[in-house]
């Protein structure tokens, strides 16, 4: 019967079987210093085994501050090439994976130079050229351009742009741009943050030989004893004895995911939160994914900035979570760390697509919302919540667990440490309930649902509902 049930759900529209939501698929370049230290490399192999959900504009081999002279495209070759002989088999599970010619025809490079020596006249560059004709394209999705390394091809295509078009004509090409960074590892970011005010801008500000990456969100994914130094997370799940057992044994494209020197792929948070896991939404960096959670202000000066902020800029905020530790913790670092699990099993269980047939893997469950996403009720009122429509492909037991995300909303509800909670009647029940606050400052609340399936490695899926609490 199982057999019957997926050859069957095999014939239904990719799009139909597992869409999470509405979400489009993300535009994407990458700028990779790859090959500076394993990282980047741990991160190529995580963002193949997803390159399905999104549109791959470009690989782009750049420097840093770690590597200023020297580029290391033939290493993105590698481990596309690792890919390819994987990929028809990742396509048994979900599909719309890109192909490895296609991949290799967007692999660029930039200029083999540090930073802001690599940016101005002359300094055209492959990469800088892929950047502004992908911005150019007739579609109306934004381009993600995430920086492993440093930047300056990113800034070479603003600084020509800006030399060849009109204000106008430059507000357009600026607007089309989402940018992530993973920290400053050039002086080209602030540069680019400077000077154009009005660029999406994800970003931890600083330079590591300052401390900046100590303080920065995206070590919260496994900085937990080098760079971050952080409490909470479970660090077992990140180091290299799990990923020997999890991940590099399995397959050519395992083979190619290094050992870890420092922390396990500092640069995967750039992408994570662009997965369509029905908690992620890309045009909301302040409501928090698997990428991390940042709002919108202009940061104070730290004395491991480059230099001074002058703008607002998507950057680091805390979230309160209970750590695996048994303590709470409110750290920008724990907005990452919080779903480590969850993220941790979705990577070992694509890797198992990599080399299993479909009914041999597990896959995510799909969590649906029998009402909508947003809603509108009055204070005191009682507020039903059902994910009775939610299901899993391959017909395992599903988990249910309803919970307040507090930090998001703008409802003012102390946080279950500090004071009451928001009390979800039964919340580990597909049906749950709660009373809407009363008595505080009121505004919007963030339900999240955690759907769970009980195959191995344990899946999760989620719904965000969002309330706004009126008077």
């Amino acid at each position: 019967m199982k057999s019957l049930l997926i050859v069957a759900m095999l014939s239904i529209p990719y799009s139909l079987l597992i869409a999470q939501s509405n979400m489009e698929k993300p535009r994407i370049i990458i700028l990779t210093d790859i090959e500076n230290e394993p990282d980047d490399a741990m991160s190529l192999v995580r963002f193949l085994t997803y390159s399905n959900q999104f549109d791959v504009e470009g690989l782009v081999a750049t420097t840093s501050i770690h590597q200023q002279k020297e580029i290391a495209t033939w290493r993105i070759i590698e481990i596309v090439e690792a890919y390819g002989k994987v990929r028809d088999n990742l396509e048994k599970h979900e599909q719309g994976y890109p192909t490895e010619p296609y991949l290799k025809s967007v692999i660029r490079e930039g200029r083999a130079d540090y930073g802001m020596n690599a940016v101005g006249k002359g300094m055209d560059s492959p990469g800088a050229d892929l950047i502004i004709a992908a911005a150019d394209k007739n579609d109306d999705r934004p381009l993600w351009v995430l920086a492993w390394g440093g930047p300056n091809c990113l800034a070479q295509a603003l600084w020509k742009v800006r030399e060849t078009r009109s204000s106008k004509e430059l507000e357009k090409f600026v607007s089309r741009l989402r940018v992530y960074t993973i920290s400053d590892q050039d002086d080209s970011g602030p540069w680019m943050r400077n000077n154009f005010k009005n660029l999406h801008y994800i970003v931890s500000p600083g330079f590591h030989r300052y401390g900046g990456y100590h303080h920065a969100t995206w070590s919260g994914i496994s900085g937990d004893f080098f760079h971050a130094r952080c409490d909470g997370g479970n660090f077992e799940i990140v180091d290299n004895p799990w990923l020997d057992k999890h991940i590099r044994s399995k397959g050519p494209l395992g083979a190619q995911y290094p050992y870890m020197t420092y922390l396990m792929e500092g640069d995967s948070p750039s992408f994570m939160g662009l997965i369509n896991n029905g908690l992620n939404d890309p045009d909301h960096p302040n409501w928090g994914g698997w990428g991390g959670r940042y709002e919108l202000y202009q940061p104070r000066t730290e004395k491991w900035f480059l230099e001074p902020e002058t703008r607002a800029i998507w950057t680091n905020v805390t979230d309160e979570v209970l750590g695996h530790d048994g303590r709470w913790h409110d750290t920008n670092h724990a907005t990452i760390w919080r779903w480590r699990e969850h993220f941790q099993n979705d990577f070992e269980a694509r890797m198992d697509w990599t080399i299993r047939d479909f009914d041999e893997a597990n896959h995510p469950p799909v969590a649906k919302l029998n009402h909508d996403q947003y809603l509108t009720v009055k204070a005191g009122d009682r507020v039903n919540l059902d994910a009775t429509g939610s299901s899993d492909p391959d017909e395992d037991n599903l988990s249910y667990k309803w919970f307040y995300y507090g930090e998001p909303g703008t409802l003012a509800l102390s946080t279950a440490r500090t004071g009451s909670p928001l009390k979800i009647q039964d919340d580990d029940m597909a049906k749950a309930w709660f009373t809407a606050p009363q008595n505080t400052k009121l505004g919007t609340m963030h339900i999240i649902l955690m759907l769970t399936d009980h195959g191995t490695p344990a899946l999760t899926r989620y719904q965000r509902v969002i309330i706004n609490v009126k008077e």
